[in-house]
């Protein structure tokens, strides 16, 4: 299912970004904050339900997903970044999983697991104290 974002739903704004760049990364606002409101967009339900769901901590309680992006040093390229990173996560929340089909183990299978158990039941029962 191809879902894709809306950019008119991603509120973009810039600030500091961190670590090295010397005096560059000290006096320009060059890191973009991506803030994307799940429930106020146009997603498809199913979606948003699944988005929400997702085990990722940057979507908040209120259901905004907050992605910081920083590798570049062009604001415009770390918007595209920021809204890359986004569409992936939107991407894995609009596959939707496989139902698990419950099956049974082939008697093959089973004869062999048993085999397994008696060998090493065997193998510890020699673990014991010699008796002559």
């Amino acid at each position: 299912m191809a879902v894709t974002i809306d950019p008119d739903d991603v509120e973009f704004s810039a600030v500091r970004a961190q670590g090295p760049g010397g005096q560059n990364v000290n006096k320009v606002s060059n890191a973009v904050q991506a803030r994307f409101d799940i429930g106020a967009s146009s997603l498809p339900p199913q979606v948003k339900d699944r988005l929400r769901a997702l085990p990722d901590a940057r979507i908040t309680r209120e259901g905004v997903v907050v992605i910081k992006a920083q590798r570049s040093r062009s604001l415009e390229r770390n918007r595209e970044d920021a809204l890359a990173r986004l569409q992936a996560l939107v991407d894995a929340a609009a596959d939707v999983p496989r139902a698990r089909k419950a099956t049974r183990p082939t008697l093959g299978s089973q004869r062999r697991r048993l085999e397994a158990k008696t060998r090493s039941g065997q193998v510890k029962a020699l673990r014991g104290k010699v008796r002559d």
